[in-house]
């Protein structure tokens, strides 16, 4: 089967979709290019499942360059037959694969090969057939005695250690018990004496047993962290009958044969020193790499709702990094991100200079013009937002938000913001950080590494490879999608857009000092490095305002603009035409003229033919213009002003398993248990919502809330 037809059915796609997109992919192009630029060759295809065909694809090839290793390593034993090279060439999974080069695997000196070594071979054989022979076993067993095996007992023992590794590395043993423990077993955990765990983070599991199938991911990783902490002790346990079962299909004693018992202790012994053991690590490992996998998932879902968050354009912003003793840190940022103005306040203890802070800050928000105060969320976040507050009561062009800091100390000592930001101490950058991710915060983003973010789940504790190939992946399609100015992008920015990377993003940035600004798209070919297939792939998504053509500040690659020319023609308009002498003339052609037909007619596909009217209405639309508006506010709440049944409304901070996180205003998030949420519904970061409260602790600082969206 070709790996079009697997991943076809894999993934429940077309097998001639998939075949396009990895032909595409071969060709070097990328996910964002083909999914927006290649639709007619996909069938428009998003790049959900466009990265499930290429992750699917590495694993397919991964597995066919280890089947090559194994039948390698097999067929230089001397042992590749033909029924089992049929059998690995078959096999459909890593798993299968493994268990079929299980009992030809180069090992660690085991007693099995020592007892081969011996010459105990025969007698195991012997074993194995259970022949209802009347010979007794001292005359079985005599012919295999020598210097290294002078007693009866030590032959019959080696042979039962050749028998229980032969089962043990049986295939199809394996595969049955492993089947049985992942449907039918159960995980046990338990507190390791004398262990240390004074928050009690593992206090669920010091008496911890569920079924296998029924583990949640996060319960999975919470485990795992648990036992390297050396806090839990964790045990599978497989039903004597399960395992029993699985190996007496291929190895059964013979009631009428003397070498009955001798399987029989050779079952046993395989079952208890080898077979379990090694289904317990494979079931560890499958569990890991599911919770791993969702948790890598959730993270890549919240971060996308993060990195689509509509910015608050135009706003002068005053920026506020929250400290206790070494006080709060100030940066004043124009609407374009410049930074104006710098300063410290001391208004919380021990300082407690908030008269002082107060008159400085209004100073500031008077000279500057501010409109808006964002504060970040850390250490000492809401008794400055009192300040704020306060500040705000009597100037009503001035409002305030809290901005999640996630990753804005990792930001402030870069190499990038000091290059940006060159002699400014490390924490006023994490302020500069904090004003300049409410007003873009995709721009802002994009130059903290994802993991940093925080809107994850055991983020440390998953792969970090895979997580960071997701998480690229995910700003990857949401910098393509809302695309990029190049004239005013920072290099990390240019680093995410389709075919660029960090090398091509630093000379188009060095280009743009030493030149001036991108007059046109075109003028991206002067970049020295950046070839034909580079700006094919990257031309659409970089945008030119004002320049020479205007169909470069749209979403309109340069391929098609000849397309879109002759539509305008038909169209009786020009460029010119306001947007809504625009919408009325592209609505009277699309009446007029099938699009079919049109798309036929002008040598396009039907999908491009429709991105273009989209553009020529909506030119170089921001797709997070759709979206709510983050919350701004005017006052401060505290717990003590919360009510049960009260209604608010609320920004989305996390999602993860049992629920989500919300910001209602005071100094906790509440949690929107699962429970709570609508069958269905599907919460993002970012995403505004209407609650009630349902319970407040505020010795614990807990609040439940429930759903009150109408």
């Amino acid at each position: 089967m070709t790996y079009a037809n697997q991943l076809a059915k894999l993934i429940n796609l077309r097998p001639n979709q998939v075949q396009a997109v990895i032909e595409m992919l071969d060709e070097g192009n990328t996910i964002p290019f083909i999914a927006r630029y290649r639709k007619e060759r996909t069938d428009s295809l998003d790049e959900e499942e466009l990265r499930k065909i290429q992750s699917g694809l590495e694993r397919l090839r991964g597995m066919d360059e280890r089947r090559a290793t194994i039948l390698k390593s097999i067929e230089e034993q001397g042992k590749l037959t033909e029924e089992l090279q049929t059998k690995i060439n078959a096999a459909e999974t890593l798993t299968q694969l493994e268990d079929l080069y299980q009992p030809y695997k180069p090992k660690r000196r085991t007693r099995a090969m020592i007892a081969r070594q011996r010459g105990l071979e025969g007698l195991a054989e012997w074993i194995l057939k259970q022949p209802a022979t009347q010979s007794k076993l001292d005359m079985i067993a005599k012919p295999f005695l020598n210097e290294e095996v002078p007693t009866l007992e030590d032959a019959w023992q080696g042979a039962r250690d050749i028998i229980a590794e032969t089962i043990s590395d049986h295939p199809e043993v394996r595969a049955a018990v492993r089947e049985k423990a992942m449907n039918w077993g159960s995980l046990s955990c338990s507190k390791v004496e004398d262990a240390q765990d004074e928050k009690r983070v593992y206090e669920t599991y010091y008496n911890f047993d569920f079924r296998i199938d029924r583990i949640r991911p996060h319960q999975v990783l919470a485990i795992n962290r648990g036992e390297t902490e050396k806090v839990l002790r964790v045990n599978i346990q497989v039903q004597p009958r399960d395992w029993e079962n699985a190996i007496l299909t291929h190895f059964r004693p013979n009631p009428k044969s003397p070498l009955a018992d001798q399987m029989r202790e050779a079952i046993q012994d395989s079952a208890e020193r080898l077979l379990l053991p090694a289904i317990e690590r494979d079931v560890r490992r499958a569990l890991t790499e599911l919770a791993e996998a969702h948790a890598i998932a959730v993270f890549a879902t919240n971060l996308k709702g993060l990195l689509s968050i509509p910015p608050l354009a135009g706003h002068t912003v005053l920026a506020l990094d929250p400290g206790f003793r070494t006080g709060c840190k100030v940066a004043v940022v124009d609407p374009t991100g410049k930074l104006l103005d710098t300063g410290t306040i001391y208004p919380h203890p021990p300082q407690n200079q908030k008269k002082e802070s107060l008159t400085i800050l209004k100073h500031l928000v008077e000279k500057h013009k501010v409109t808006l105060i964002s504060i970040g969320n850390g250490t000492a976040s809401r008794e400055t937002e009192q300040l704020a507050a306060e500040l705000t009561r009597d100037m009503h062009t001035t409002r305030y938000i809290i901005a999640s800091e996630a990753g804005a100390s990792v930001y402030s000592a870069s190499p990038l913001a000091r290059a940006e930001l060159p002699g400014l101490d490390v924490s006023i950058r994490g302020a500069v950080s904090i004003g300049r991710r409410v007003q873009d915060p995709l721009a802002e983003l994009v130059k903290i590494d994802p993991k940093s973010i925080g809107v994850g789940m055991y983020q440390h504790d998953v792969d970090q490879g895979d997580l960071s190939r997701s998480l690229g992946g995910v700003v990857e399609d949401v910098v393509n999608r809302v695309g990029v100015d190049v004239n005013t992008a920072s290099p990390a920015l240019l680093t995410y857009v389709s075919g660029i990377g960090p090398k091509l993003a630093d000379k188009i940035v060095a280009h743009r000092d030493e030149q001036g600004p991108f007059h046109s798209r075109a003028e991206l070919k002067k970049v020295g490095g950046l070839g034909p297939k580079a700006y094919e792939q990257c031309a659409g998504f970089l945008r030119v305002r004002g320049g020479e053509e205007p169909f470069d500040a749209s979403a309109i690659h340069p391929e098609s603009y000849a397309v879109a020319r002759a539509i305008l023609k038909k169209g009786g308009i020009t460029l010119k035409s306001s947007l809504d002498d625009r919408r009325q003339a592209l609505d009277r052609l699309k009446r007029m003229q099938p699009l079919p037909e049109l798309a036929e007619e002008l040598k396009t596909g039907v999908p491009t033919l429709e991105d273009i009217f989209e553009q020529l209405v909506r030119p170089g639309r921001d797709p997070r213009e759709d979206l709510p508006t983050p919350i701004l506010r005017t006052d401060v709440l505290s717990m003590s002003d919360l009510q049960v049944g009260m209604r608010l409304k609320g920004t989305v901070r996390n999602v993860i398993d049992f629920g989500a996180f919300i910001d209602i205003g005071v100094k906790q998030d509440g949690l929107l248990h699962r429970s709570q949420i609508p069958r269905g519904e599907v919460l993002g970061v970012g995403q505004i919502l209407m609650v009630t409260i349902q319970s407040i602790e505020i010795d614990r600082g807990r609040i439940s809330l429930g759903w009150a969206q109408d």
